[in-house]
């Protein structure tokens, strides 16, 4: 049912600071002596993407066929899991991803149960924040297109989704879930928060 280390997948909406609270979130547990390793699930389906010539970068996965990004999506969690057998029973795999991804074919889960079957987290962390305030942190991010999102609205909606997809998978493995708020300016305190819940596990 699980893993020898401890899985925790976390999740969040593009622009609600994710990457930036695991980035906190890694540098406080080497602080306190916790080993974790960080791996991104997008960026493990882009090397193998890359590797066939089918994209260039990151914002064209979601631009793919849908049969062409469930191949890439179980290669990369198997990949993942594969790539941290150096981790101990009290270990942490830290893994990046969403819960929900918007598409050219509609809104496609980013946790299916092929991928659960193989990461079998122990918990999934859902990053939330404002959704004015991540149209703002969108903005400020040139290096992604992310003008699709509709806005707050738009963005709100995406975060009402992605949370119900994240209790779903959580289903499969008994996974717990832990819903973290991420103000602006707050990171070092969400992660802190998380590292909390993640210590109970």
């Amino acid at each position: 049912m699980r893993n020898k280390f401890r899985v925790v997948i976390i999740t969040g909406v593009p622009g609600v600071g994710k990457t930036t609270v695991i980035s906190k979130l890694a540098e406080i547990a080497v602080g306190k002596g916790i080993k974790l390793k960080v791996v991104n699930f997008g960026t493990a389906m882009l090397n193998y993407a890359i590797k066939e010539g089918i994209v260039e970068d990151r914002d064209e996965l979601r631009k793919l066929p849908l049969r062409k990004q469930l191949e890439l999506q179980s290669l990369a969690a198997r990949s993942i899991i594969n790539d941290a057998d150096d981790l101990g029973e009290n270990d942490y795999l830290i893994i990046d991803t969403h819960a929900l991804v918007k598409t050219v074919a509609g809104y496609w889960p980013g946790l299916p149960r092929h991928v659960i079957d193989e990461l079998k987290p122990d918990m999934i962390a859902i990053i939330e924040a404002d959704p004015e305030v991540i149209v703002k942190r969108q903005e400020r991010d040139t290096a992604r297109y992310r003008k699709d999102m509709g806005g707050a609205s738009g963005v709100a909606k995406l975060m009402e989704y992605a949370r119900a997809a994240s209790f779903a998978s959580a289903t499969y493995y008994a996974s717990t879930v832990a819903i973290i708020e991420n103000e602006e300016g707050k990171a070092e305190e969400a992660a802190q928060k998380l590292l909390g819940l993640m210590l109970n596990l």
